[in-house]
């Protein structure tokens, strides 16, 4: 069902603004929107994804000061955290893409946004890169305050195309608000858009996550002082591609969109592993003198 209640600690001036364009006959007030990001603030993909979004919602950004990629879900806690507004009015943070979301939501803002959508990223967040994606943590904060979220990616690095890019994320996002799917239970989204003009895009395509192969090996070097630096290795090539994944979904041209969810059990071995850790229990329990 659609919250037809002012946001908690919105301003009164929202009653004043008449319906939302997407459910008229319910809302007095538009779509909140905040926009996260992991590239950082001033990445040319974040102020493509809000402009695109502004016509459609009040906007807010809140992201990071720098880069913050593979930095997955980490949240700041050994030291103060400190926001700044940019003079396009976008606010900054010294910390991950998980503390932006984190400090809107839990006194920046001063009420609860509608939808929370993270990147638009500068490469893909397909298969295991998900497990390290900042942009992905991101919208996962907001998933876990039980608010919509999606996170998009472009394919390929160096923003080809991403006015293209951030029409799809729009059009997305207008159609989530047509069918009411923004405002009732909680969802999160990983999308990934190919590089590709937006005539060329091939419709979306509901996917799995692929696989990769392990990590390349790290990179050894040595510093002007003499000492060993690591630097981590490139992504492993991919190894599921299959028809339904992401990986294909995207090499065809689609934009691919995965339902996420952060219930990590192995539901499937639960039952094996009972019995494993009991017999474990019972043979030592028969060896104790």
């Amino acid at each position: 069902m659609i919250r037809s209640d002012v946001p908690s600690g919105g301003p009164a001036r929202d009653l004043d603004r008449g319906p939302a364009p997407y459910n008229s006959g319910h809302r007095r007030y538009p779509m909140k929107i905040l926009v996260s990001n992991d590239d950082g603030y001033q990445a040319p993909g974040i102020v493509a994804l809000s402009e695109a979004l502004r016509d459609l919602a009040d906007v807010e950004v809140v992201a990071p000061e720098i880069n913050n990629s593979a930095k997955s879900n980490a949240l700041t806690l050994h030291s103060p955290l400190y926001v700044h507004t940019a003079p396009n009015g976008f606010r900054f943070v010294n910390g991950t893409p998980a503390d932006c979301v984190h400090i809107a939501l839990t006194g920046l803002l001063g009420y609860r946004p509608d939808l929370v959508v993270s990147g638009i990223n500068d490469g893909a967040n397909m298969g295991d890169d998900t497990i390290y994606s900042g942009t992905v943590g991101a919208a996962m904060e907001a998933y876990l305050f039980g608010i919509p979220a999606i996170a998009f990616s472009q394919v390929e690095k160096g923003w080809k195309h991403l006015d293209a890019a951030a029409a799809k994320a729009r059009e997305l996002v207008q159609q989530m608000m047509r069918h009411h799917r923004i405002g009732t239970q909680p969802w999160l989204l990983n999308v990934n858009i190919p590089n590709r003009s937006l005539a060329d895009i091939r419709p979306l395509k509901v996917c799995r996550l692929g696989r990769r192969h392990a990590a390349e090996a790290v990179i050894r070097q040595t510093s002007p002082r003499g000492e060993t630096m690591y630097w981590i290795g490139e992504a492993g090539a991919i190894k599921d591609d299959a028809d339904g994944t992401d990986f294909h979904a995207t090499l065809q041209g689609h934009v691919s969109v995965t339902p996420l969810k952060t219930d990590l059990s192995d539901h499937d071995s639960l039952g094996y592993w009972a019995q494993t850790m009991g017999a474990m229990a019972r043979q030592a329990s028969a060896t104790e003198p």
